[in-house]
């Protein structure tokens, strides 16, 4: 069973390899009072990747190491700079098939193999507070790299790292960079030992293409499918604009939307970990990228052709609805606890905490190994690989060549508009039923509105992020109704469940009374929310 830790360290350059590698007293940086040596420990670590070198793109490590006291197999996720996830799997011959799984949204259908081993020769000294507690590892690494697959070179070198100890403050490793730097040793120019041994063995020329082994058939057939499907759509229409450069600046109206289009696609991509980590608020995270992306194709269909986006937007559709099986039931549950615990005690009778456990549990119709095998599906690989396909050759319709300021501010106008007249329809419905409905139909559009000017911000400025704001308010109010809806329909089945049982009633009587209230507080604010929100109009 892979376990996790959080590793937040920095990395120096040392002299070349061979020569010594002073480190200044380090007892001087305050805090530390003892240096203690640990002792020379000899590493030998064979990483993994795709051919084409798909982990170290996005820099992911994973690795094989004996030798140290943490030998194991080594999955290391960015988290942010100088702090990575290392997951850690007990050594076998073969890649551990957990630590596959949290790179599948990377590699897709292709193989890992051998591309880099690396001896290490590792000084180690504790840096430890007058307590004796450990404050940081301090290593003078001597590497040896050999290159194993795309090319045959090696390379040595000497390299420092200062890694916290575990709870530490981040602060203390400033305290002894400090030092460092007035010892003239400086920060190293690579973000991994892998990365500079990729760099320093790398062929002088490049290899000819024809028998490069990127991809299994499987992955090949399925990217050629998506490209033949995105292809074969856009022919329906004439594409008259050229996508900017994705490493620039965006300055028309297809580029901002497409760089949001990216933006959602890479967080898809990089939540796939956390979800089957079951990291907390991943898949609401990864749910919430997948309605941005499809509410934007929806949204901007002047810039991306909607013949080519349509498709995709339902297999989006279908990744949030597998993302929600549970967590809809759970967010329901959580409400309807949470108005038993404010009751008063004289006004619970029956095990009504019990009943609603039992009801909650019944209505449960999904699991984590439901979750984990839609993600290991081919249905969700080919639709990161159609999001790929797409943002490469993105179907960029003639409007997306014309300036921002005005394809982008229309289409969120729009939106805005659409808003309005649900919201409008809803306020002249009596109160029911039906505007329940007109409600939670304004409440999905006022979403679909915020995230159209969540694209547009960058582009538009402070009138489309005053635009999120206030499609966000209006979309927290009009959900509160929502879930005042759904926690009225849950009271009458569990009421029912209850009498049946033989038991008393009363409690989901009175809980019901109270949800009645809070929506009839909501239809009561909408008037005045909604005229405030007009007043300040769309972009």
């Amino acid at each position: 069973m892979a376990d996790t830790k959080r590793e937040i360290e920095r990395k120096y350059e040392g002299p070349p390899a061979g020569g010594d590698a002073p480190l200044p007293d380090l007892t001087d940086v305050p805090g530390v009072s003892g240096v203690i040596d640990k002792g020379v420990a000899e590493l030998d670590a064979t990483y993994y990747d795709t051919a084409d070198q798909r982990l170290a793109t996005a820099s992911l490590t994973l690795r094989r190491r004996t030798g140290g006291d943490d030998a194991g197999w080594h999955l290391k996720l960015p988290v942010s700079e100088g702090v990575r996830d290392e997951i850690r799997a007990p050594l076998s011959d073969t890649v551990p098939e957990d630590l596959t799984a949290l790179v599948r949204s990377r590699i897709r259908e292709a193989e890992l193999v051998p591309v880099v081993r690396l001896l290490s020769a590792r000084d180690v000294r504790h840096l430890v507070d007058a307590s004796g507690t450990l404050l940081a590892e301090v290593s003078v690494d001597r590497v040896h790299a050999e290159r194993l697959s795309g090319g045959a070179g090696s390379a040595e070198w000497t390299e420092i790292e200062v890694e916290l100890a575990d709870d530490g403050d981040p602060a203390f490793l400033d305290k002894v960079e400090k030092k460092l730097r007035k010892a003239g040793i400086k920060r190293s120019a690579s973000a991994s030992k892998l990365a500079k041994a990729l760099d320093d063995t790398a062929p002088r020329k490049p290899e000819k293409a024809g028998k490069p082994e990127q991809a299994s058939k499987a992955e090949k057939a399925g990217k050629a499918a998506a490209t033949d499907k995105v292809a074969d759509a856009s022919k329906a229409t004439t594409t008259a604009a050229k996508p900017e450069p994705p490493d620039s600046p965006p300055h028309t109206a297809g580029g901002h939307i497409l760089t949001y289009v990216r933006a959602q696609r890479d967080a898809i991509v990089e939540l796939d970990p956390a979800v089957r980590r079951d990291v907390p608020d991943s898949v609401h995270r990864m749910r919430v990228a997948t309605r941005r992306l499809r509410s934007t194709f929806r949204s901007f269909g002047k810039i991306l052709d909607r013949t080519v986006t349509d498709p995709v937007g339902v297999e989006l559709k279908w990744l949030a609805a597998e993302l929600g099986v549970d967590r809809d039931q759970e967010v329901l549950t959580e409400h309807l606890t949470a108005a038993l615990d404010d009751l008063p005690s004289d006004l619970v009778t029956g095990p009504v905490q019990a009943r609603l456990n039992t009801w909650s549990g019944a209505r449960r119709s999904g699991s984590r190994q439901r979750l984990i095998a839609v993600l290991d599906g081919k249905r969700y690989l080919d639709l990161l690989t159609t999001l790929d396909t797409l943002v490469a050759g993105p179907p960029l319709r003639e409007a997306a060549s014309k300036k921002p300021e005005k394809v982008i501010a229309k289409a969120v106008r729009k939106d805005f508009k659409k808003v309005a007249d649900l919201v409008g329809e809803a306020l002249e419905l009596p109160p029911g039923s039906e505007r329940d409905l007109a409600m939670h139909d304004a409440r999905k559009k006022a979403k679909r509105t915020r995230y159209a000017a969540e694209a547009a911000t960058p582009a538009l400025g402070i009138p489309s992020a005053d635009l999120v704001k206030s499609m966000k308010s209006l979309q927290t109010l009009l959900g509160d109704h929502q879930d005042s809806v759904m926690v009225r329909e849950a009271l009458r089945e569990v009421a029912t469940e209850a009498h049946e049982a033989g038991e008393n009633a009363f409690t989901y009587g009175v809980l019901y009374g109270r949800a009645e209230q809070r929506a009839a507080a909501v239809e009561a604010a909408l008037p005045g929310e909604w005229e405030a929100i007009e007043d300040k109009g769309a972009v």
